[in-house]
C-alpha cells in the first residue's frame, strides 16, 4: 500500500529505503482512486520514531493512505524540534471541520498523572468527542486507550506495583470478528505501561467487546460501537529495539527497573531482541484498515453529517 506523507519528511527516506512504498504529494494527486484519510494523533515525546513506526504499520495492504499529523496545542513538546512540528504537523483547530477515515491516537508518557492533571486533558477529550462525528474508526493505543476508556465509560486506571514491561503472550477471543481475522491462537505483544485498566471492569461494560487479553498483562485489544472504537493496551507498533531503549535508558538514570520479558534471546540483554510481533501487528493495523475504515467509510467524506447513523456491522 502507498502511504502518501509530505516529500521531505524526514522518515520517509528510511522507509523507502526498507521498500516500503511511500508516495509524495505529486504522484498522489495522479492517482485516480480516493486514498483513505488517516489523522495521528501524536503524544509521544520522539515524534520522528512514533511516525516511523506507525508508517510501517499502515503499509501493509494494497489501499492508499493520506496520512496528517496532529499534536496538542496545549502541549510543548520538548524532545521533537518545533521546526519539525511547524512544518509537519497540524493543530486540532486546522482539522476540527474536515472529516477522516480513521484516526489514531498515541500513548503519551504521563501515565503516572491522574487525567485531569495532564495538561492537554481537556483538548484530548474535545478531540476524541469530536472523533465520534468526524471519525470512521479510531485507535486508541497504551494511555490513550486507558483515556479513552476513562472518558467514555468512566473506567479508572489503576497503578501496577511494578512496569508491565517486554512481550507477554495473549489469547485470541471472539474470533470470527474481522479485527483479529489471521491471527493464531496465542501471540507475543509489547507492553510496556505502569498502569492499567481492569480487565473485570472491561468485561462488566457491555459496550465493550474483548477481543484479546493475557493472563499476565490483562486486556490488550478490544472494541466498542461495532468497531468505530478500537482500543489496544499494548504497544503493537514497536520497533524491534524500543523496549531495548526504553530498558538502556531507564538503566543509565539507576532507575528500578526489571528486564523486558521475553525480549533478548536466552535472556541477556547483550544479545540482539528478537523480532517476535511483527506479523501479528501488521495483520492489525491491515484488519483495520480493511473492515473498519476502507469498508464502512462512504466515498464522500464531506457529504456524510454525521458518522453516527453509519452501520458498522
Amino acid at each position: 500500500m502507498p502511504v502518501k506523507v509530505q516529500a521531505d519528511l524526514p522518515v520517509k527516506e528510511i522507509l523507502e529505503s526498507e521498500n516500503i512504498f511511500v508516495m509524495d504529494e505529486f504522484r498522489a494527486v495522479h492517482q485516480d482512486m480516493r486514498p483513505l484519510q488517516v489523522l495521528i494523533l501524536n503524544n509521544m515525546p520522539v515524534k520522528q520514531d512514533t511516525e516511523l513506526q506507525l508508517l510501517r504499520a499502515l503499509s501493509n495492504t494494497p489501499l492508499q493512505v493520506d496520512v496528517t499529523f496532529m499534536n496538542t496545542k496545549t502541549h510543548v513538546s520538548l524532545n521533537t524540534p518545533a521546526s519539525h512540528l511547524n512544518k509537519f504537523y497540524l493543530h486540532f483547530q486546522d482539522v476540527k471541520e474536515n472529516k477522516y477515515d480513521g484516526m489514531i491516537v498515541t500513548g503519551a508518557p504521563v501515565e503516572n498523572m491522574e487525567f485531569e492533571e495532564v495538561d492537554y486533558w481537556k483538548e484530548i477529550t474535545e478531540i476524541m468527542d469530536w472523533s465520534e462525528t468526524h471519525v470512521t474508526s479510531t485507535i486508541f493505543l497504551c494511555w490513550a486507550a486507558q483515556a479513552s476508556l476513562y472518558h467514555f465509560y468512566g473506567l479508572k486506571k489503576r497503578q501496577l506495583p511494578q512496569k508491565m514491561f517486554g512481550l507477554f503472550w495473549h489469547r485470541v477471543l471472539n474470533r470470527k470478528i474481522p479485527l483479529v481475522r489471521g491471527f493464531d491462537d496465542v501471540f507475543l505483544a509489547p507492553h510496556s505501561r505502569h498502569t492499567e485498566v481492569s480487565i473485570d471492569d472491561i468485561r462488566a461494560t457491555k459496550e465493550i467487546t474483548i477481543l484479546a487479553e493475557s493472563d499476565e498483562a490483562g486486556f490488550f485489544l478490544g472494541m466498542a460501537d461495532g468497531g468505530r472504537k478500537i482500543f489496544i493496551m499494548g504497544h503493537p507498533e514497536y520497533d524491534r529495539v524500543t523496549l531495548d531503549g526504553e530498558y538502556k535508558r531507564d538503566l543509565g538514570k539507576g532507575m528500578d527497573i526489571q528486564m523486558p520479558k521475553n525480549y533478548y534471546e536466552n535472556n541477556d540483554c547483550k544479545n540482539k531482541p528478537l523480532l517476535l510481533w511483527r506479523a501479528h501487528a501488521n495483520n492489525l493495523y491491515t484488519n483495520w484498515l480493511n473492515y473498519y475504515v476502507y469498508q464502512s467509510t462512504p466515498f464522500d467524506l464531506m457529504g456524510t453529517p454525521d458518522f453516527s447513523s453509519i452501520s458498522m456491522d
